[in-house]
């Protein structure tokens, strides 16, 4: 039986949750000032970190949701970041549609869930 591993949690949310063979990362925003590239640029950093911190990497993913303040404005923009980040022989489902975001400087806001590597020891049922 495999444990579910929370990490990074708060009253509202763990940042990351690992579930048998499963990474699931919660939405994540960018801190950046700037355009939707930068903002994207962020995203797609901090993801790679806790995708990181999970044992595993983009190679990985499985499933994306990504989230934009302005879809027609901005879709173009993260398109041609996510391109240059993306692993194109490992492309995961994804969705992409216009919502509301948290805060009016927050342009992007992405969610993923990836396969844990083979051999992945969960860690504690708890990191807070």
């Amino acid at each position: 039986m495999n444990d579910i591993v929370r990490m990074d949690s708060n009253e509202r949310l763990s940042r990351i949750v690992i579930h048998g063979d499963t990474v699931y990362v919660a939405g994540v925003t960018s801190t950046a000032q700037g355009d939707i590239a930068a903002q994207t640029r962020d995203v797609l950093d901090k993801i790679d970190g806790y995708l990181a911190r999970a044992n595993t990497d983009k190679s990985r993913l499985l499933s994306v949701q990504i989230w934009l303040k302005d879809i027609e404005r901005d879709f173009a923009g993260m398109n041609e970041v996510w391109a240059q980040w993306a692993p194109p022989r490992a492309m995961p489902t994804r969705a992409t549609c216009e919502a509301r975001l948290a805060g009016p400087e927050m342009l992007v806001e992405i969610i993923v869930t990836a396969a844990a590597r083979p051999g992945y020891v969960s860690g504690p049922v708890s990191e807070s």
